[in-house]
């Protein structure tokens, strides 16, 4: 096949990180010469080093930091339809095989599937699309005619409404790809959710909990449980599921409340749960005041850090929310408490949780440090791509 696309070249000595594999290149790596400027954001290019040495092509995007990143080792690959069936083909064999005979998972998890910036999350016959970089919204038209001959989905709902494509020159916009908006639903350990894909938050659902999910359940029979930041009720309907004796549902957010509630009435689960509406962290304090406890306090939060400057403000948050959320657990209970943030990183949300669990002294057990379930891999050279970290103490 001849080599189409344009050829961009690194500058001298800036191509160590992607001989090495690394799947982006940056503005101030690349030779931004003014035809590379003008080439359209998301266009596919062939990338070279200075010396010569092919690497493969990319989608590069002239006004981004992250300026090209990888898609295929061929300097002429044709991204189209049948490509995109080929790389979203060996995604859903991964997933099938993870997830026999369930088609609730994300399908599709950005770099690690070889498809940067892109998010597919699937709900059986129903997709949820997450564009966020230029290239893969430049993709789109033959993302969806590959999805409809893999899938013959009935439903693909465009969730472009990150404010991460605001860095791509991308407008946020939530719209229908293919098929009629309808009633959509999950289903994770024998419960069923309704899931809106149109105005729910993100892609949904919260694909990345569910092994976390399934832990905390495990510990649930007999317990009462405390669901802080809770939206649709996952951990808490999982946790009434398993046996718990009384589950409390807490979310600032009346629609996610409501939706949490339909599902326990669906699932049978109406007289072991609650609801209580308000501010996480401000009823956290009162109920610490007032003495109530539970047996187990699950606090997942929205992202503390939107941005790297978020972070110390956001470590203080972490710490603040780990003793607050203490502060209900009852002797010989558990906590489980996460982070979404991507820049906070593992080690540092661990130091800021400690810390919060030092302050009132109380004797703690480490058991489980964890992050997102399998269907949310991890390309080796992008570690921030592990962006969800969870943490399961036993508190004395």
């Amino acid at each position: 096949m001849p080599e189409t696309h344009p050829l961009l070249r690194l500058l001298p000595r800036h191509d160590r990180r992607v001989k090495e594999g690394h799947p982006w290149a940056f503005s101030n790596e690349i030779a931004m010469t003014p035809a590379a400027r003008a080439l359209p954001p998301g266009a596919p290019v062939r990338l070279e080093g200075d010396d010569g040495v092919r690497h493969g092509t990319w989608l590069f995007n002239p006004h981004s930091l992250i300026a090209a990143r990888r898609v295929d080792a061929d300097p002429a690959a044709a991204l189209d339809a049948a490509w995109c069936r080929a790389r979203l083909g060996a995604a859903l064999a991964l997933r099938e095989r993870l997830y026999p005979g369930h088609p609730y998972y994300r399908l599709v998890h950005a770099e690690a599937d070889g498809l940067p910036g892109l998010v597919i999350d699937r709900y059986g016959d129903a997709l949820a699309l997450q564009a966020n970089t230029a290239g893969m919204e430049w993709l789109t038209p033959a993302l969806v005619a590959a999805l409809e001959g893999l899938l013959s989905p009935r439903l693909i709902i465009a969730r472009n409404d990150a404010a991460v494509r605001t860095l791509e020159g991308l407008a946020e916009e939530v719209k229908p790809l293919a098929g009629t908006p309808g009633p959509v639903t999950v289903e994770e350990a024998g419960l069923r959710f309704a899931v809106d894909l149109l105005s729910g938050q993100k892609t949904g659902w919260f694909f990345d909990q569910r092994e976390n999910r399934a832990r905390v359940a495990a510990l649930a029979p007999g317990a009462t449980v405390l669901d802080a930041f809770c939206h649709t009720g996952g951990f808490g309907l999982a946790a009434a599921k398993a046996g718990a004796e009384q589950v409390t549902l807490l979310d600032r957010s009346a629609p996610a409340l409501e939706i949490a509630l339909a599902a326990a009435g669906e699932n049978g689960l109406t007289e072991r749960v609650t609801a209580e509406r308000g501010e996480a962290l401000e009823v956290l304090e009162r109920w610490g005041r007032e003495g109530r406890r539970f047996d187990i306090v699950v606090a997942d939060p929205p992202a503390f850090a939107k941005s790297r400057r978020d972070q110390p403000a956001a470590l203080r948050g972490y710490q603040k929310l780990a003793r607050l959320a203490a502060s209900l657990v009852a002797p010989d209970g558990f906590l489980f408490i996460a982070s979404c943030s991507h820049h906070v990183a593992p080690g540092e949300f661990a130091d800021a949780v400690i810390a919060g669990l030092l302050r009132p002294r109380r004797a703690m057990k480490l058991l489980v440090q964890s992050g997102a379930g399998p269907d949310h891999p991890v390309h080796p050279l992008l570690p921030e791509s592990a962006y969800l970290k969870a943490l399961l103490f036993q508190l004395g």
